[in-house]
C-alpha cells in the first residue's frame, strides 16, 4: 500500500492525497548532511498525516468502525480543545 501512496520523485517525494491530486514534500539536502534532511522529511510527513492515512488504508475498515473511529477522534479532539480553552 506504501508504494501506491508514497513514490519518489526527482528533488523529493510526492504521496496521492485525497481526490487523487498529488500532494509534494520536497527536501533539499545542503552540505551533504542527509541526517538533518531525513529528519526535516519525517517532520513534513508528519505535519501532512501520511502515516496516519497509511496506517488507516492499509486494511479495510467498516463503514461502522470507520465511524466510531470519527467519532472518538472527534469526542478527543473537543475534549483537548476545552482544555486549552480553561487553561488560556
Amino acid at each position: 500500500m506504501v508504494e501506491k501512496l508514497l513514490a519518489l520523485k526527482a528533488g523529493g517525494f510526492y504521496f496521492i492525497g485525497k481526490e487523487g491530486e498529488r500532494t509534494s514534500l520536497e527536501v533539499k539536502v545542503y552540505g551533504n548532511d542527509v541526517e538533518k534532511a531525513i529528519k526535516i522529511l519525517k517532520r513534513q510527513i508528519q505535519k501532512e498525516g501520511l502515516l496516519k492515512e497509511i496506517k488507516t488504508r492499509s486494511f479495510y475498515e467498516k463503514p461502522s468502525v470507520k465511524e466510531k473511529r470519527k467519532r472518538r477522534e472527534a469526542r478527543v479532539k473537543r475534549m483537548k480543545a476545552s482544555r486549552f480553552k480553561r487553561r488560556g
